[in-house]
């Protein structure tokens, strides 16, 4: 069996238990080497065989994944993260699934949800913020045509931009051809969770100098919406008003 294990945003203890435990038991473990925080290998066992996939190509990794299984051995591929988001899995559990490989996904803590805890922040907020967009600026890696910036920016929902540290410039201009005040709040939260993390909050027509002021050219999450601003519009839930399938609305006298 191959494991796909999401090894959280960074902080060693982010990880979740799931995937804590197979580690513990695994022979061999390949891991995105520039991206997962060393501190997590530890929960391996020193006897295990540790890969860095920083240096391998996609067959490569199979190849290592496939020795280890001839071999007996439970076999971690630990992406940074969770697995889903831009961690290139699909493309590797394929050729798992041609040569007839059992495999599972253990999802992980993204650094979505680590940069909102480094901001105290909630993406949904009422009267703020109902739905937030995860996307990418273009670069080596290519995006949809209908999923450029500017189109995205139009619909006026909260962003989350990842892999774009090193396009700031590219990223404020797509922004505000898409319709985004130059005012409109945005913060860059760098390495959220690691113990370097460090958090920049700005606005829109400031991310491309902020970014360079703080020579952040990757490893971190680009954040653009209301959600970014005070709000204390209460949310219906938990309103005395409101009833739910376990609490009685009050009424008024």
């Amino acid at each position: 069996m191959i494991w796909f294990v999401g090894a959280g945003s960074g902080a060693a203890d982010l990880i979740t238990v799931r995937g804590a435990r197979l580690l513990a038991g695994a022979g061999q473990v390949i891991y995105a080497g520039s991206l997962v925080n060393p501190e997590i290998l530890e929960l391996a066992r020193p006897e295990a065989r540790r890969l860095d996939s920083s240096r391998l190509t996609l067959e490569e990794v199979v190849d290592a994944c496939l020795a280890g299984e001839r071999e007996g051995l439970l076999t971690i591929r630990l992406h940074s993260g969770d697995p889903s988001l831009y961690g290139a899995i699909r493309e590797q559990m394929d050729e798992l699934e041609r040569r007839g490989v059992p495999f599972g996904m253990v999802p992980g803590v993204s650094s979505l949800a680590a940069a909102a805890a480094a901001l105290n922040i909630e993406y949904t907020r009422p009267g703020a913020s109902q739905t937030l967009i995860l996307t990418r600026v273009a670069g080596r890696t290519p995006v949809p045509e209908a999923e450029g910036i500017s189109r995205l920016a139009r619909h006026g929902s909260g962003l989350a931009v990842f892999l774009s540290a090193g396009r700031l410039p590219e990223l404020q201009a797509g922004l505000l051809a898409g319709g985004r005040r130059e005012s409109d709040p945005a913060a860059i939260v760098h390495k959220a969770s690691w113990p370097d993390e460090r958090v920049i909050r700005c606005r829109v027509g400031e991310l491309a100098e902020a970014g360079r002021r703080a020579g952040i050219d990757r490893t971190a999450l680009i954040l653009v919406g209301g959600f970014l601003e005070e709000n204390r519009n209460r949310s219906r839930l938990y309103d005395p008003s409101f009833a739910t399938g376990f609490r009685k609305a009050a009424h008024a006298d």
